[in-house]
């Protein structure tokens, strides 16, 4: 009887997001790139960045611990800012809270990702505003292949961790949820009953259908995420949560991409006695709901050996802030709506020359930006009389931007570039209306903030040997940065912000002047032996204030929380197939707390160390531990001189399926 024939192969649908692919030629800029396996390495996307030196959140705390409001992205430590520099994406679609312009990166689990690429210095042209110091361009992963990605964890300090992964033919469904029992940033003789751990929990979840109609292909996304926190003072926390949803059309030449996002955060701060023997509510903002609406549009073309897109998009956000203050006799005595409307849009031009030893990149914006319906009210908490109505001015205005660079082969695998560019990122809802505290230091809104732009060129140069290096030169001017400038130092009565404590200061956001930053930035990888590889990199900038007339107690200043160096390294050897060990090294010079120079975070070490040890060619378990040595990395500092530090030794166990 004759053997029936063997059944056809299964094969595994994948499909890529509609999207376009960049020009030709992005490598004139100055560029870091991760893959699907470095971006999912860490428990947070922002520890996977930071091994970019010159990459960093306001402050040395990782999103582990850190307030949501501060986690913006800064690139080069030109002029770090709570809101972010640095413009973040997913597949085209902005990250950034249409509110605060910081990114929840608990919503952005490196498992869902095939990768990311860091631009630094001003991404004008397909990017936009918000890109002032650089882009950070994420990228999801396909559809198909079932189960692609896992991981479990169990951490020190009551933790856990899972993330994952799920994809049909037309299907990628991302979850994740951690949470800990956190940490006291202030410890030691130091700390108080003030201080507490800094909790967290959170989840997310995401979901993208695609398909193709002819020779469109669509794709719809939709997500959500919660995230609460302890803040490591008693009776301060967090909670944010947010939805997002995303529709996008493209062929191989055009795509046409909706959006729309919104966000609320729930934020308690207190005042800290005297000694740290306990806390006092002083702010209560119990609602900060905001909404976010994108539309952006791009046709690329090709000609021989040019290249080619045109394009456009248009943001508008609008929220308020609706919070309790003034604590008095056991309650809260003030009420206080703040917020207000933006609009920002723009049209590009970008087109690239590629030839086997040469590239030219050149492209020019024109945005178009209005801040409006702005409110401020005031008023007590108990008869509902206002006391304070203040309604900001409406502003507008259009900035020109652009961007050009080329890159010559030298010889070989050697490789020189340099460019020029211009970049500005608008005020957001937040720093225009959004007063804050931080213990007993008191940050005012500013309604009259203008955008604040940048202008830099670099140069640098490039090996693709068997050894990979990049070395590089630049120089970068902030006009009209938006800087928290003291106005006034506790005990005292201030008009508007009121009563600050001895111990605290007030500041006010400001355009200040301008600042200048030039530097070296380099990176260098190579693969020793089969079995070991290694990488370092490093980053030195030159940063200085010039407060001009508004603000010239800064000139001559570092700008708050910027470094002048930041260095990394990694090995990774496998003694055997199964076994891998990896350290990564993180040194970062002193940087200063506040715009006068006068709180001194000093220099700190972290080694991270793990060993992995693979189940499969595409599963392993393994054992890390964070800050392995246990290094006080300091992250803040109170006027009365008493510092807060980042996570200490955190040691943990998982397993990861990669595929």
């Amino acid at each position: 009887m004759p053997l029936e024939a063997p059944p056809p192969p299964v094969s595994t649908v994948v499909v890529e997001a509609p999207r376009l692919l960049p020009l030709a030629g992005q490598d004139v800029f100055s560029i870091a790139t991760y893959d699907a396996a470095q971006v999912s390495a860490q428990a947070r996307l922002d520890d996977v960045l930071k091994t970019t030196p010159g990459v960093s959140l306001f402050r040395r705390t990782g999103s582990d611990a850190a307030n949501p409001t501060i986690q913006g992205l800064s690139l080069r430590a030109v002029a770090p800012s709570g809101a972010g520099r640095a413009l973040v994406t997913l597949d085209g679609v902005p990250q950034n809270d249409p509110f605060g312009g910081w990114v929840i990166w608990t919503g952005l689990p490196g498992e869902g990702l095939s990768g990311a690429t860091v631009v630094r210095g001003a991404g004008a042209g397909p990017y936009g505003a918000g890109a002032l110091t650089g882009v950070v361009a994420l990228w999801e992963r396909n559809t198909g292949g079932g189960l692609t990605s896992f991981t479990a964890e169990a951490r020190a300090r009551d933790g856990w961790r899972a993330a994952g992964t799920f994809g049909t033919d037309h299907l990628l469904l991302t979850a994740s949820g951690s949470r800990t029992d956190g940490y006291r940033p202030v410890r030691g003789s130091a700390a108080g009953a003030a201080d507490v751990p800094t909790t967290l929990e959170d989840g997310s979840i995401a979901a993208r259908v695609q398909g193709e109609v002819g020779s469109v292909r669509w794709a719809a996304r939709v997500a959500t995420f919660q995230e609460k926190r302890g803040a490591g003072l008693f009776g301060a926390k967090s909670n944010a949560t947010g939805s997002s949803l995303a529709v996008t059309l493209a062929t191989e030449t055009w795509r046409l991409q909706a959006w729309a996002r919104s966000s609320d955060l729930e934020n308690t701060s207190v005042a800290v006695a005297a000694g740290r023997v306990g806390t006092t509510p002083a702010n209560d903002q119990y609602s900060t709901p905001s909404s976010g609406y994108g539309l952006n549009a791009a046709w690329q073309g090709a000609l021989a050996d040019w290249t080619w897109e045109l394009g456009g998009d248009v943001r508008a956000t609008e929220g308020r802030t609706h919070e309790r203050f003034r604590y008095m006799n056991g309650a809260f005595t003030r009420q206080r709506t703040a917020g207000g409307r933006t609009l920002v849009g723009g049209v590009y031009a970008e087109t690239a020359w590629s030839r086997p030893d040469f590239i030219l990149v050149a492209g020019a914006r024109l945005d178009g930006w209005r801040s409006y319906d702005g409110v401020r009210r005031e008023r007590e908490a108990s008869t509902g009389v206002p006391t304070l109505d203040a309604p900001p001015t409406n502003a507008s205005g259009a900035t020109p931007t652009g961007r050009i660079g080329v890159r010559q082969r030298l010889t070989g695998e050697t490789w020189v570039r340099a460019a020029v560019y211009a970049g500005f990122r608008p005020p957001t809802l937040n720093e225009l209306h959004r007063p804050f505290r931080v213990g007993n230091d008191v940050t005012e809104a500013n309604a009259a903030l203008k955008p604040e732009t940048l202008y830099g060129v670099e140069t640098g140069l490039a090996g693709e040997g068997v050894v990979r290096w990049n070395l590089g030169a630049f120089y970068n001017q902030v006009r009209d940065p938006i800087t928290n400038v003291t106005i006034g130092i506790g005990p005292g009565t201030f008009p508007i912000a009121g009563f600050i404590p001895a111990g605290g200061v007030l500041r006010q956001r400001q355009n200040v002047g301008e600042i200048n930053a030039y530097g070296l930035e380099g990176d260098v990888a190579a693969d020793l032996s089969p079995a070991l590889t290694a990488r370092a990199a490093f980053s030195a900038t030159h940063a200085r204030v010039d407060g001009g007339g508004e603000a010239a107690q800064l000139t001559g200043k570092r700008p708050a929380q910027a470094p002048a160096l930041t260095a990394t390294a990694g090995v990774r050897w496998k003694p055997i197939d199964r076994l891998s060990l990896d350290a990564d090294l993180r040194y970062e010079s002193k940087r200063y707390e506040d715009d006068l120079n006068v709180r001194v975070l000093k220099a700190g070490t972290g080694v991270d160390l793990r060993a992995g040890w693979a189940l499969s060619p595409t599963s392993e378990v393994y054992l890390a531990a964070d800050n392995a040595f246990d290094a006080n990395l300091a992250v803040g500092q109170t006027a009365d001189g008493v510092t807060s530090y980042s996570a200490p030794r955190t040691v943990y166990v998982g397993f990861a399926l990669r595929r």
